[in-house]
């Protein structure tokens, strides 16, 4: 007799998003994420695809990348995407959320921040206080735009300010064309703040407020089973890249991989730290 179960496959899109990624960090982007979406969309039974999210955000191109690959999968399977918010689906993070047909959150979840931000640090004096000299040559008047070695020019953040607000709008269209009619008229909405899933709710911004595994077995039935999405290991446990190969296991790779992580994990942390995580 066939089991009248209901199988709902689940992929986790946890971590901060930016393309790249080494032997021992792995941001979210579409060539770390495509082959499980990909594979969480082949299940023929499968009513509906749940994704967990869980990121402060990145880089809007990735994020809208992951959004884009979701939504072209889910018109050509003809499936459900339900996501589910843990810690934080902030910034990119939200966009990838706004993905689903329908968005679930924990009432202490963080959602939101739709906006953009640009970061950076002035070393103006520091070059003169430790005895360095500096030489910098260029062909073209602003190849060496918002250099952090030389004073910031008027010109140049009105001119990073303005790519902000294209970003920003095409941000908030992605939006407004998900969320529709169940976006509350907010002044507020789009100034970059964040909210917490109770009020984000209110908001439009999600639309329940729970948990996975309670939401789908109320939707699909108590025999509703959750199959997990994982992206194929290696032979030595490391996950596959895009193309089945593993991340570079040469001596100095790793190195390279190590150093250059150095700064990425800090500007990792300093996305989560503003959500107080």
């Amino acid at each position: 007799m066939r089991s009248t179960a209901v199988t709902i496959p689940v992929i986790r899109l946890h971590g901060t998003i930016m393309s790249g990624g080494g032997q021992f960090r792995q941001p979210l982007s579409l060539a770390s994420t495509a082959g499980v979406i990909e594979k969480a969309f082949s299940f023929k039974d499968a009513p509906a695809v749940a994704i967990s999210v869980n990121s402060p955000g990145g880089s809007p191109v990735q994020s809208r990348l992951i959004y884009r690959r979701i939504r072209d999968l889910a018109k050509e399977k003809n499936k459900t995407v339900l996501v589910f918010v843990e810690d934080v689906a902030a910034s990119g993070g939200y966009m990838i959320a706004v993905a689903g047909d329908e968005i679930i959150a924990d009432p202490s979840s963080i959602v939101g921040s739709i906006g953009v931000v640009s970061a950076g640090f002035g070393f103006t004096e520091l070059l003169e206080k430790i005895g360095v000299e500096r030489r910098l040559h260029t062909a073209g008047r602003n190849k060496a735009t918002l250099d952090p070695f030389s004073p910031e020019r008027p010109e140049d953040v009105e001119h990073l300010k303005a790519l902000q607000l294209e970003v920003h709008q095409t941000f908030i269209d992605l939006v407004k064309e998900r969320r529709g009619r169940k976006l509350a008229d907010s002044e507020d909405l789009f100034t970059g703040l964040f909210w917490s899933g109770i009020s984000g709710k209110a908001l439009g911004l999600v639309d329940h407020l729970g948990d996975m595994r309670s939401f789908l077995k109320t939707r699909y039935g108590e025999k509703t089973q959750l199959r997990l999405v994982t992206a194929p290991r290696g032979l030595f446990g490391r996950r596959l890249g895009l193309f089945g190969s593993s991340a570079g296991a040469a001596t100095g790779e790793i190195a390279a991989s190590a150093a250059h992580g150095l700064a990425d994990a800090a500007m990792e942390r300093a996305l989560w730290a503003r959500y107080g995580l």
